[in-house]
Order: C-alpha cells, then sequence, then structure tokens
C-alpha cells in the first residue's frame, strides 16, 4: 500500500484526495484489496460498475473484440457502434439518433452544441443560452463546469468561462427565461447535489411549457440512465420526452464512454462534430453486452425485487438510526441517507470504510449509495450489517 501511495504521489497530478487501498480483484459488488481484505461495495466506482466488478460475460465479450479489433476510427463504419445506437432507441422507446463519446462531460458538450445549433437554424435571431439547475452537475470540462449550478465549481483560476449559461430553482426557471433562451438542462435526480428527485408532475409540467415555447429540453442522465432508477431512463420514468439525452457511467460497465441521443436526428452533418476514440470496437462490444445483461435483468424482475430489498434494507438503518439520519432519498438503486452534519458524515464515511463497506458523499451531507445493479442479496445483507457496525462504533 505504501508503494502504491508513494508512486501515485510522485508521477501523478494531484486532483483527488485519494484512499490509498490497493485493490486487487473485484466480484460482482465485494472488492479485495492488496491483503485479501473483502469490501462491500456499495458504489459501483461512482454508478459506473453497473453489471459488478469481474463480471464473465463482459470480460468475455471484452476479450473476444479486443482479440480482432479495437479502433479503426470514426472514419470508417463500426457494426457494434451501429448495432449499440439501434439498441439505444429500441430500449428508450424515443426517435433518435446517438453520437458516441468518452464520457459524461464530453455527452454534455455534445448535447450543449447540438443545442445551439438548433438555435441557429431554426431562428431568425440566434438563440444559445442554456438554463440550468441550482445544485447540478454536469461534468468538468470548462463549459460543462459553467453549466454546473454549483458557484463553489466555477473557481477564478479557470475564467474566463464561456457565456451563456445561468442556473436557477426550477420554479424560477421561467421567469429566467428569455429571447436567446435555447434550451434547459436538468438532471432528474441530482447526483451530485444530495441525490434530489424532483417531483415528477413539476418536470412534466416544465416539459410542457418548453415544448411550447420552442425551447429544448435536455436530460442530463450521466447517472441516472442505464437502469439506474429501474427503467432504462429516467425519463421514462418521468413519462417525458426530451430533445437530447446523455448517458455514461453504467452503459460501459467499466469502460470509458458516454452517449448524447437526440430527436433532432439531422441537426449534423459530417464534420460538425467528433471524437478519436468515441463508440470504437471496445467500448462499444462491451457496451452491448451490459445492456443485454440488464435487459434480462429488468425482465426477469429480478433488477425490481433487488431495489425493493435494497430500499427496504435501507429504510431499517434509518429508522434504527433516526439519531444521525434525517430523511432517505433517492429513485431505483440511486439512494441517500440525509445526515444531520457534514461532520458526522466524514466520519461515518471513513469508519464505514474500516468495517469493509463504502459508500460515498453527495451535497453537504447525504451518505450516498450506487450499488451494482446486479447486487446479491447476500452482499446487501452484509454491506448493511458492516454500517450498522460502522454507525454504533461513531456513536460511542
Amino acid at each position: 500500500m505504501k508503494d502504491i501511495e508513494k508512486l501515485d504521489k510522485d508521477y501523478v497530478l494531484h486532483t483527488y484526495a485519494r484512499n490509498y487501498v490497493n485493490f486487487k480483484k473485484g466480484v460482482n459488488a465485494t472488492l479485495y484489496d492488496d491483503e485479501n481484505k473483502d469490501y462491500i461495495d456499495f458504489t459501483s466506482g461512482i454508478g459506473v460498475t453497473s453489471v459488478g466488478h469481474g463480471n464473465a460475460r463482459v470480460a468475455k465479450r471484452i476479450f473476444e473484440q479486443v482479440s480482432n479489433l479495437t479502433h479503426t476510427s470514426n472514419l470508417y463504419a463500426i457494426e457494434p457502434q451501429a448495432l449499440l445506437a439501434k439498441k439505444i432507441k429500441e430500449l428508450s422507446g424515443y426517435d433518435v439518433r446517438t453520437f458516441f463519446s468518452n464520457s459524461g462531460a464530453e455527452a454534455n458538450e455534445g448535447a450543449i452544441k447540438i443545442a445551439r445549433t438548433y438555435g441557429e437554424l431554426n431562428f431568425e435571431k440566434k438563440k444559445y443560452k442554456i438554463i440550468t439547475l441550482e445544485n447540478s452537475f454536469h461534468g468538468r470540462t470548462i463549459t460543462t463546469v459553467k453549466a454546473t449550478g454549483q458557484s463553489s465549481f466555477h473557481q477564478s483560476k479557470f475564467a474566463p468561462y464561456p457565456d451563456g449559461f445561468s442556473f436557477n430553482a426550477i420554479d424560477d426557471v421561467y421567469n429566467a427565461i428569455d429571447d436567446e433562451t435555447v434550451a434547459v438542462m436538468i438532471e432528474l435526480v441530482q447526483g451530485e447535489g444530495g441525490v434530489f428527485p424532483f417531483d415528477k408532475e413539476k418536470i412534466k409540467e416544465l416539459a410542457k411549457f418548453l415544448k411550447e415555447n420552442d425551447i429544448l429540453l435536455i436530460i442530463d442522465e450521466v447517472q441516472t440512465g442505464v437502469f439506474r432508477t429501474g427503467e432504462f431512463l429516467a425519463s421514462n420514468l418521468y413519462e417525458i420526452e426530451p430533445d437530447i439525452i446523455t448517458l455514461a457511467k453504467g452503459i460501459g460497465g467499466g469502460v470509458p464512454m458516454g452517449a448524447v441521443m437526440t430527436k433532432h436526428k439531422d441537426i449534423w452533418t459530417a464534420g460538425d462534430h467528433g471524437s478519436t476514440f468515441g463508440g470504437n470496437y471496445l467500448v462499444t462490444a462491451a457496451a452491448l453486452e451490459v445492456l443485454d445483461i440488464l435487459e434480462n435483468l429488468k425482465d426477469s424482475g429480478t433488477l425490481d425485487e433487488t431495489i425493493i430489498y435494497f430500499t427496504k434494507k435501507l429504510n431499517d438503518i434509518f429508522e434504527a438510526n433516526r439519531d444521525i439520519f434525517i430523511t432517505h432519498v433517492g429513485l431505483g438503486l440511486m439512494r441517500g441517507l440525509r445526515v444531520k452534519d457534514a461532520d458526522t458524515l466524514a466520519s461515518l464515511i471513513k469508519t464505514a470504510f474500516e468495517f469493509g463497506v463504502m459508500v460515498l458523499k453527495s451535497g453537504n451531507n447525504t451518505l450516498r449509495f450506487l450499488p451494482a445493479l446486479t447486487i446479491s442479496k447476500s452482499e446487501i445483507d452484509e454491506g448493511f450489517i458492516r454500517l450498522q457496525k460502522a454507525i454504533t462504533k461513531i456513536k460511542s
């Protein structure tokens, strides 16, 4: 462990406050370090390893693919990419085309470019402004960090930022719209903003208003997408039809990829956007396998059973510890427990890790849970047993 810490500190740019555990192996929702200590993983790499660690089917698919082709570039047709775009259309139920990127931030950049293209092509005077919501998070690139509705991310060292972005409370969006507004960009559940799900009727009302006023609705489903909330998209759950949807995290099961879907299927022509690595053979083959696994999990009823079971266990630990938890929040397997204060939250995350269960922070005071969608009941049970031990210790 000391060797990896020295290597990291000597050679890797210091952008993360790391925990220097040295993981060596993973099996579904259980990780093992270099001393063979096991950890129940309620984080799935911040919502990425949707089908668990060391998934045999995904590993086999990747091996088969890279044994033949890994990359040729988007100058040539890529069969698994085309098949993946078709699959996304089918699973979403929306009439869309898809562009593939390498991350959620890149997907959101693509969404912003589509919106501004729409604003150029469809109005006498170009519309370019994009409204986001307070406490939102849309990425770390210079544009997506500006789109993020948290002033703490808008550090002066990165200035000047691109203009045309503002953030508001959801009820204030209507008054923020002007004759240069082209789109509103939101998360249906704010993953980094406290695992906060918006009211369904408010979202449907906003979607209706935007459609009537020819303003695009962009839904950032980087964290909520790919069955995380129980349906393929949270947009399906909210019964809306966005103009643009972004995906990343769980779609690749661990390989880096993102996607931007749009119903404006002919908005771009060759050369308007691109990516060297985006949608190559490796990542799209992996994603096809991931989606097949998750579609079967959903169709069999197993995913819904897992969500019900996990939610019950989460509620049990909430009820048993109301002295430190305020409420429980979230949808599907994107869950949170509001903690009474930030110090208790920090102590709980650290102590939980010592007891062999991994959890996350969201916002200022939320303990966040993003387990693999394939997590077993025995892993759920063991994880909450360990979490309760950690809670008991910090109370003593």
